[in-house]
């Protein structure tokens, strides 16, 4: 039998591995067989060695599709593989690391379009991935906000969804997130990371800076939120699965999700862990929202109560709330009521062409 550890990794996030793109069939296999949260980490990685093998033997045969494909599955693998386990933070360094290297590896082949960029940030770096959408001279944009154990990674497939429909995309890690998160810890203000980018993507000519929106995930929602409130040239947002009150939250959380915002936060103590959550609050934030903000949720969530996202909407003056029964954390499993629907949303609100 499985220990508590993975029963509750599978029971929170199993729909997300594979709505973001991990194949069922390798869930399955990856999973099925463990017992001890202790050799999870081990797992997820053999797995996205099977895929890194495929990729280099494809790549090496001149196939650049196929070999791109399989190195975001093995990304994707080597994230998931780390992303609440911190048993042994030099072994999740590694992974992270591998992470990062075969998702930049899958996106410069599949995508022309594709840069690595990096933001200045205090005495850190923001580091994102730019996308741009075939055709356009100077499409909209797109910020993309992790949560608290995802990172800009796990966005290949939500990018797509954009790109396709005329978008440009910037997936970033923002404080206390993926690789900007080696040197930084989680801010409660966000917002100051969000304005650095920017000022960096607003400088370019191949962007249109007046036509920017968002979309945070789980914490990421939270983050939108900010966002949205302190930086006015963000003209929409949406945001999924995200809290009003963190602090309401984690004293709640299962272990695994708790001791990654503990660690993502920079707390030692579980003290000090719960102080860091009780300063995530849209309390006197989300009524300075004025953009339009599209707030999806699913009364299903077990990690984020209903009634956050229900507050959130009923606060900031322009919101739209998309409230599913059946939907569950960031309404993963039933991805396709709403993640295509929110981006034809956010491209009318950014005047975006579908379809390049």
């Amino acid at each position: 039998m499985p220990d508590e550890a993975i029963s509750s990794a599978i029971a929170n996030w199993g729909p997300r591995f594979t709505a973001q793109g991990v194949d069922p069939n390798d869930f399955a296999r990856v999973t099925s067989p463990l017992e001890r949260w202790e050799d999870w980490l081990d797992a997820w990685c053999d797995n996205a060695e099977v895929h890194a093998s495929v990729a280099r033997e494809a790549e090496g045969a001149g196939h650049r599709r196929t070999a791109g494909e399989e190195w975001v599955r093995a990304a994707l693998s080597y994230h998931f593989a780390k992303f609440v386990w911190l048993l042994d933070l030099e072994r999740h360094r590694s992974a992270s690391d591998k992470a990062v290297e075969a998702h930049g590896r899958g996106l410069r082949l599949l995508d022309p379009t594709f840069e690595r960029v990096e933001v200045p940030f205090e005495d850190a770096t923001v580091y994102g991935n730019l996308r741009r959408p075939p055709g356009e001279t100077r499409p909209p944009l797109v910020l993309l906000f992790p949560g608290l154990d995802s990172t800009k990674e796990e966005f290949f497939h939500v990018e797509n969804v954009f790109l396709r429909r005329g978008m440009a995309t910037f997936s970033m890690d923002g404080p206390g997130q993926g690789e900007t998160g080696y040197t930084t810890v989680i801010r409660h203000d966000y917002e100051v990371a969000v304005a650095v980018v920017l000022d960096a993507l607003s400088a370019r000519d191949d962007l249109d800076a007046a036509r920017v929106g968002a979309l945070g995930v789980s914490l990421g929602g939270y983050y939108g939120v900010r966002a949205a409130a302190f930086e006015p040239r963000l003209v929409a947002a949406v945001v999924a699965g995200g809290p009003y009150d963190y602090g309401e939250i984690v004293p709640k959380r299962p272990p695994n999700s708790r001791a990654a915002f503990m660690h993502h936060s920079g707390a030692t103590t579980e003290e000090e862990t719960f102080a860091n959550a009780r300063k995530i609050s849209l309390a006197g934030v989300a009524e300075k929202v004025r953009q339009p903000l599209l707030v999806v949720f699913g009364k299903q969530d077990r990690l984020v109560p209903w009634e956050q996202a229900a507050r959130v909407a009923e606060e900031a003056p322009s919101s739209t709330l998309w409230m599913f029964d059946d939907g569950n954390h960031v309404c993963m499993n039933i991805t396709y009521r709403w993640r295509p629907q929110a981006a034809d949303w956010l491209g009318e609100k950014l005047g975006a062409r579908e379809g390049g």
